[in-house]
């Protein structure tokens, strides 16, 4: 199956929709038909630092998504990119979609100066793991969210 990554398009939506629910659903989080409205303007709002990439199959089919925004790295005075959120559609995993998407991140990144770009993943995610340790190193710090 051949496929192409590229960003996202307005004609986009629907298996974007698709695709992001089930995201959501993979992590177990409620999600809106509101809060995926939120998201997708974002995509397209150029005041907003959000983009979004697909990868796409011959026929417009989408297979993954990936969101990416860059953010201020205060203690090397650089931006890096930072990867909210990457999946893949289940049928279509085990074809180098996810990698894909990886590298042309990487590849926007580098054409933008980004000095990292960085992402998390939940620990027991062992399969999106396996793909992120053939790009990136773990890091040693830990996470924390204060709710508001």
């Amino acid at each position: 199956m051949g496929f192409t990554v590229r960003r996202l398009r307005e004609e986009d939506r629907p298996g974007w929709e698709r695709l992001y629910a089930g995201y959501a659903a993979f992590y177990e989080v409620a999600q809106t038909d509101a809060m995926r409205e939120t998201v997708w303007s974002w995509i397209f709002d150029p005041s907003k630092d959000f983009e979004g990439f697909a990868a796409v199959d011959d026929d417009g089919t989408l297979l993954g998504i990936a969101h990416v925004r860059p953010f201020a790295r205060p203690l090397s005075a650089s931006t890096g990119g930072y990867l909210d959120d990457l999946f893949v559609d289940p049928g279509s995993r085990g074809l180098g979609i996810a990698d894909a998407l990886i590298v042309a991140l990487k590849q926007e990144g580098e054409r933008r100066g980004w000095s990292v770009i960085r992402w998390i993943t939940a620990e027991d995610n062992g399969r999106a793991r396996a793909v992120y340790e053939r790009h990136a190193t773990g890091t040693k710090w830990v996470t924390y969210d204060m709710k508001l």
